[in-house]
């Protein structure tokens, strides 16, 4: 397959070395160093065991014409990043391009094809003024959920954390062909590759524990470990993950794994830093839109209340309008 990584990052570079190393025709669209040391040097993978691939045949562009149309474009970018990349991302579609959404959150979307009285609307909070909707076919969708964690060490290097799962689906729930041909390359590049005919499920577990533990790690600089131990904010994180599983119940979601379970889940991660923290400490724009914001939208579609969920927004939208405001960063270290 000719497959598009758009995001070099973290998770893009793990997707797209491994199945450059598969055989895949794989082209990533980078920037700056980024782009520099692949073009130079390929790709380095330093896998969870710490041996290291070397995906030397990769091809890196920066403008999406010079890659042209695809089988498949594997977004891997923070969703508020999307609208940026909107104007190149059509230079890599052809007719039957298929455009895998891996982002965090709620995605733009997530009412297209699901069958009842909400079908077809769209999230204000995940795609302002119908900007995404209106410059990707909703049909192109595949939806994924990513669970591994890795890391951009250095430009052109990744090093992989924990895990190898990435679960796909149709937003209909249809097993298709297509679906079934990216889970393929995906399991023959060594990662497990599920098909769910409930794909919006499954965004809800990993989203469940993302709208509480991130904002308030950010607030906090806690670790998931410690915001789990610490009762005050174990019981605020089940508080809103209560308020969030009203909200995706309403919306006719199942939830597999009690609300304990989850958290548990989370703390059995460790001495994590969330993402959200990490964007903290680094000057970077949250995610709050898709991660928090949606699942306050979605509350008010469904009519059911989000007070909690609403008030650590208040609070991590403020932090990160001040860090932006400043040109700044905040981070907790030894006095």
């Amino acid at each position: 397959m000719k497959i598009a990584v758009v995001g070099a990052g973290a998770i893009g570079g793990y997707l797209g070395a491994r199945l450059a190393l598969a055989g895949e025709e794989v082209t990533f669209i980078a920037r700056r160093a980024n782009l520099a040391a692949i073009k130079a040097r390929g790709f380095r993978l330093i896998e969870e065991d710490g041996r290291e691939q070397h995906a030397a045949s990769v091809r890196a562009v920066q403008d999406t014409a010079e890659a042209g149309a695809q089988d498949a474009v594997l977004l891997a970018v923070k969703a508020h990043q999307v609208a940026e990349l909107l104007p190149g991302l059509r230079a890599l579609f052809g007719p039957q391009t298929l455009l895998v959404s891996m982002l965090n959150g709620v995605p733009w979307w997530y009412f297209h094809k699901l069958a009842g009285p909400h079908e077809g609307r769209r999230l204000e909070s995940v795609d302002p003024g119908g900007l995404i909707s209106s410059a990707i076919e909703p049909e192109r969708v595949i939806g994924s959920v990513v669970y591994p964690a890795a890391e951009l060490v250095e430009p052109g290097v990744v090093r992989v954390i924990e895990g190898n799962r990435f679960t796909l689906g149709e937003p209909d729930g249809t097993r298709s062909q297509r679906v079934e041909v990216l889970s393929q390359a995906l399991m023959k590049a060594g990662f497990k590759a599920p098909v769910s005919r409930d794909i919006r499920s499954e965004i809800w577990v990993k989203l469940w524990g993302n709208l509480s533990f991130n904002p308030i790690s950010a607030l906090t600089h806690a670790t998931l470990e410690d915001i789990c131990r610490f009762e005050p904010t174990r019981a605020l994180a089940a508080a809103m993950m209560g308020e969030a599983q009203r909200v995706a119940q309403a919306l006719g979601v199942r939830f597999r794994i009690s609300l304990e379970q989850r958290i548990a889940g989370a703390e059995a991660v460790g001495a994590h830093k969330t993402s959200m923290l990490q964007d903290v400490e680094a000057g970077r724009a949250p995610e709050l839109a898709a991660l928090v914001a949606a699942v306050i939208e979605l509350g008010r579609i469904a009519q059911v209340p989000t007070p909690t969920i609403e008030a650590i927004h208040a609070a991590t939208a403020l932090l990160a309008r001040t860090l932006a405001q400043q040109h700044g960063r905040l981070r907790v270290e030894p006095a």
